[in-house]
């Protein structure tokens, strides 16, 4: 049987090449006036995502997606080419009017990733960013009409690709908004 068309990052056998990243510029798929975003810093998280809100390339089922802070992401470029997608969206996914990639989407009210941009770093002109560490979200695809006889396969395949599938977050994310919302609830009061 062929293969699922993860992601061609994922598909690619992508790893990681320089241990210092420190950020770069995100391109849109325009070849005329792209819009243009300047990453000051290295970027965390990075995942493969099923959700049906995230920007996916075509043909892949998931898009790949990481964080940034916020205050490290600048349009520099063709700004008047960006809309935000749904302004309900916990996410604010700022796309290019003319290609579709949404090239940034900040986290601006109060949540635990606050303050956090997400991009998608395939986007990146230069390399070197972090390889994706896990899936998220995974049971998604389905709602985006991936066929669920067909999961079993996705979830061997993003093992295969050293991708731990989850239906949410990682752990290590979903401990990180449990402590976030226990703190902000002054529920935190150390072991038990």
């Amino acid at each position: 049987m062929v293969g699922i068309g993860i992601h061609p990052t994922v598909d690619s056998g992508y790893r990681a090449t320089d241990a210092t990243f420190s950020g770069g510029t995100l391109v849109c798929q325009c070849t005329v006036n792209p819009v243009k975003v300047r990453v000051s810093s290295d970027i965390a998280h990075n995942h493969a995502c099923g959700c049906t809100k995230c920007w996916k390339p075509k043909g892949a089922v998931f898009s790949v997606v990481a964080v940034a802070p916020t205050e490290n992401v600048e349009v520099i470029e063709n700004a008047d080419k960006l809309a935000v997608v749904d302004a309900a969206a916990l996410i604010q996914r700022h796309a290019c009017k003319a290609c579709g990639v949404h090239m940034h989407g900040p986290v601006e009210r109060e949540h635990p990733f606050q303050g956090l941009s997400f991009i998608h770093p395939e986007r990146f002109e230069e390399k070197g960013w972090a390889q994706p560490g896990f899936a998220a979200f995974v049971s998604s695809i389905i709602e985006a009409g991936f066929a669920p006889e067909r999961m079993k396969l996705v979830r061997s395949q993003l093992k295969d690709s050293g991708l731990e599938p989850y239906d949410c977050l990682s752990p290590a994310l979903m401990d990180y908004i449990a402590t976030w919302t226990a703190k902000k609830n002054d529920e935190l009061r150390g072991e038990r």
